[in-house]
């Protein structure tokens, strides 16, 4: 039986510059959809997988997501004290107790791969999630916790997927499976013309750790950069990897239009917010 998976790894040194001027001095992850943060909401997702071990690769400007999960015991005595109970109770939600945090800066930014790679200490000889929070996915059943249970009837390292339009291929790692979705190819952001398949990898992966060992030895690739996607390449003369189809729907949330729509979705699921929003869309 497979180990169970403890550790989510989070890539968060990205600058987040397509959301400028907004994310200057706001880390992208921490943009909220309606009253959560994306990096809380990413948590979330984790912690209802099972992690107990956050691992967060970071920036030096990236202090406010360090910030959001630490206590803050003036805030929540001014809260106690004004006997706003319901909203100590949600700040005190924030991180279960018995979930705890790593810190680790990406001294370069040398791509997903190398963010990755940084964890290593971390995670150790372990099976670990890495989580996009640009990714969000809307589920009633978490994708991390979807693959965490294919995961344990077989313990092949998983990639999410989802079909894409084919001219959207050179946005995206693309994957070829056969039947039973073990991934034969994968290749990092191809033309059109040269994609395996429709097929895109999304930001969800549940790896073995041997994938460290092809990190470590990955060259650049597209962009200059470490990709994952190589590494990922690479394991598959070692070991099966499988893509996975989630249940949920996606945002993109990575760009204005997908952040926009999750925002929109998201306060339209909220009864409190619904009936005024509907009421601006009518007039």
């Amino acid at each position: 039986m497979p180990a169970p998976v403890r550790t989510a790894v989070f890539p968060v040194a990205g600058r987040g510059t397509r959301f400028l001027p907004a994310t200057k001095a706001v880390p992208k992850e921490m943009l909220p959809i309606v009253d959560k943060p994306l990096m809380q909401l990413a948590v979330e997702e984790a912690v209802q997988a099972g992690a107990t071990r956050l691992v967060f690769i970071t920036h030096s400007s990236k202090r406010a997501i360090e910030d959001h999960f630490d206590i803050d015991a003036d805030l929540e005595r001014a809260l106690e004290e004004g006997g706003k109970t319901e909203l100590l109770a949600t700040l005190r939600g924030i991180l279960p107790r018995d979930v705890s945090c790593v810190y680790i800066r990406q001294g370069e930014p040398l791509g997903l791969g190398h963010a990755v790679l940084c964890a290593r200490p971390a995670v150790g000889d372990e099976p670990f999630f890495v989580h996009l929070p640009d990714d969000l996915i809307r589920a009633e059943t978490g994708c991390l916790a979807q693959m965490a249970r294919e995961f344990a009837g077989h313990g092949n390292s998983l990639i999410a997927v989802e079909d894409v339009p084919r001219e959207k291929t050179s946005s995206y790692g693309i994957v070829a499976v056969d039947d039973e979705l073990r991934m034969q190819k994968i290749v990092e952001k191809p033309a059109p013309a040269d994609a395996p398949s429709t097929l895109a990898v999304v930001g969800r992966y549940l790896l073995t750790p041997r994938v460290f060992d092809k990190l470590e030895t990955t060259g650049r690739g597209a962009g200059g950069e470490i990709q994952l996607t190589d590494a990922i390449a690479d394991l598959l003369a070692d070991e099966t990897v499988r893509a996975y189809r989630f249940d949920g729907k996606r945002y993109d949330c990575g760009n204005k239009l997908g952040y926009v729509q999750a925002n929109l979705d998201y306060a339209l699921a909220d009864p409190e917010l619904a009936a005024g929003l509907q009421g601006v869309a009518r007039s």
